[in-house]
């Protein structure tokens, strides 16, 4: 079928050659690094920890993180091996397109953007709430804006705007503004972990993993679809509550495939890839798991707070100038998420308009920056308007089930691949392979289950009308359509 042709290998590479549609190699390992942890270290660390812990999972939420981190390095090993061999922008959607179809690849760049765009509008909402905050500690007061009766989230905007200003300028100006706020950042997180073990108590740790219990915030259409399908009483807490919690911290590791979406501005992409992709995911799995032993260490699980874990822990054990530190880290590691977010987001928008799936005069890169500047002008835009105007609680699961199902169909195209294209040269293999991409698939699925019927229920809702967008415009502006019927390009 038509629907299900792909895009050579070769091709794609062919594509990253073209002046007018091509995109500057500035990028090294250390860059790749930086990139995933400014994006992966953010509100998952500074306000997650202690959601979780409190209504789902208890101290056994370090637990959840590693659930979480080892689901994230089966996938990991999969787009290492992809990025390196296919290093073209658009990390999950062109693997796809090279080994399931272009229907599926479309598929899989809809669900990037709204993983994307919602994670960013979410993140920079955040964002604003620690600013805000923290100017309040110092006495000044953002006056409300109120714009034809919507309240106006106007510092929300202004980041996103200010970020997609270094955005448009070049990757590397992108790099370097990254690098400044990650150390800044982890330097934070480093010192809430030594300042915090000398308020640990042993106590805090008993139980460490609750007994499960009902609760209120699991059922109905909140409940995780395993325990409706399966007819599990909704529960919190348990052995059931660490995998539920898993689901959700998943959120804060949200950020190492976005690495990949830089492979074409990377220098030594073959290379470097695999080292930024796994480097950034070691070092934030382990930035999390020693953070959230450390805060429910300092207080019991059921006193945490929800809107600022870390900063109220100090509070609670008289430090309040490390409770101000940490807001200055939360406002750091955000505005990283966002930009990042937002890059990424624009690499694949940029790969699904030079294949023709979306409008291809947007793939134009700016003949000074080297960057889609068009598509980031629109990018920065609608994350704009998301921040901004709407109320995004309700809609950030959906970020968590975008993820999970590109990772699902990463995984398989690395066995397809392997079977498809085995002369292929791949300067990273993943080990294990079919049994790793199989269990990647499980996992990342067993997570999937473990989300909210409501949140299913909106994923499907997006992939229906992405549907209807491909069958209207994409099938028929496709570039690989016209190339294989030997129409001008």
């Amino acid at each position: 079928m038509e629907i299900f042709r792909t895009k050579s290998v070769e091709q794609s590479i062919r594509d990253t050659e073209e002046p007018e549609h091509q995109l500057k190699k500035r990028l090294s390992a250390v860059d790749l690094t930086v990139f995933g942890i400014g994006v992966i270290v953010g509100t998952g660390i500074f306000v997650l920890t202690g959601q979780v812990a409190r209504d789902t999972a208890g101290p056994a939420v370090a637990l959840s993180f590693v659930v979480a981190g080892v689901v994230c390095a089966l996938a990991a090993l999969c787009y290492a091996e992809f990025a390196s061999t296919i290093p073209v922008a658009g990390s999950a959607y062109t693997f796809s397109f090279a080994t399931l179809g272009e229907f599926p690849a479309w598929i899989i760049g809809w669900d990037l953007m709204l993983e994307m765009a919602l994670a960013g509008a979410v993140v920079a909402v955040g964002w604003s709430g620690y600013f805000t905050s923290l100017l309040n500690t110092v006495g000044v007061h953002l006056p409300t804006l109120t714009v034809f009766g919507l309240e106006v989230n106007y510092p929300a905007m202004a980041i996103v705007a200010l970020l997609t200003v270094i955005l448009v300028l070049g990757i590397k100006l992108s790099s370097r503004v990254n690098l400044v706020i990650v150390i800044i950042k982890v330097a934070v997180i480093l010192l809430v972990i030594v300042a915090g073990l000398f308020y640990v108590t042993a106590q805090n740790y008993t139980p460490f993993i609750p007994a499960p219990k009902s609760s209120p915030a699991v059922q109905g259409l909140g409940a995780p679809l395993i325990q409706v399908l399966f007819g599990i009483t909704p529960v919190a807490y348990g052995v059931i509550g660490i995998f539920s919690a898993a689901a959700i911290v998943f959120f804060a590791f949200i950020g190492f495939d976005i690495v990949a979406t830089a492979a074409e501005e990377t220098v030594n992409p073959q290379r470097d890839l695999p080292r930024g992709i796994i480097g950034s995911l070691a070092i934030c799995t382990f930035l999390y798991v020693a953070v959230s032993l450390v805060v429910v260490g300092m207080q019991p699980y059921s006193r945490l707070s929800v809107d600022a874990p870390l900063a109220d822990a100090f509070r609670a054990v008289g430090q309040p100038w490390i409770a101000g530190l940490i807001s200055i880290g939360a406002i750091a590691g955000l505005t990283t998420v966002v930009m990042i977010l937002m890059l990424g987001q624009t690499r694949v928008l940029f790969a699904m308009c030079r294949d023709g799936l979306l409008p291809r005069v947007l793939s134009k890169v700016h003949p000074k920056y080297g960057t889609p500047a068009r598509i980031t002008v629109i990018v920065g835009f609608v994350t704009m308007v998301l921040a901004g105007l709407i109320s995004l609680s309700a809609l950030a699961e959906l970020v968590n089930i975008g993820t999970l199902f590109a990772f699902v169909v990463v995984s398989v195209g690395v066995i397809i691949l392997r079977r498809t294209r085995p002369d292929l040269h791949r300067a990273f293999r993943a080990p294990m392979v079919p049994l790793l991409p199989i269990l990647s698939v499980l996992a990342c699925f067993y997570l999937m289950l473990n989300l909210p019927v409501e949140t299913w229920l909106r994923f499907f809702a997006w992939l229906i009308i992405g549907a209807v967008i491909y069958f209207l415009y994409s099938y028929r502006h496709s570039m690989v359509a016209r190339f294989r019927s030997g129409a001008p390009r």
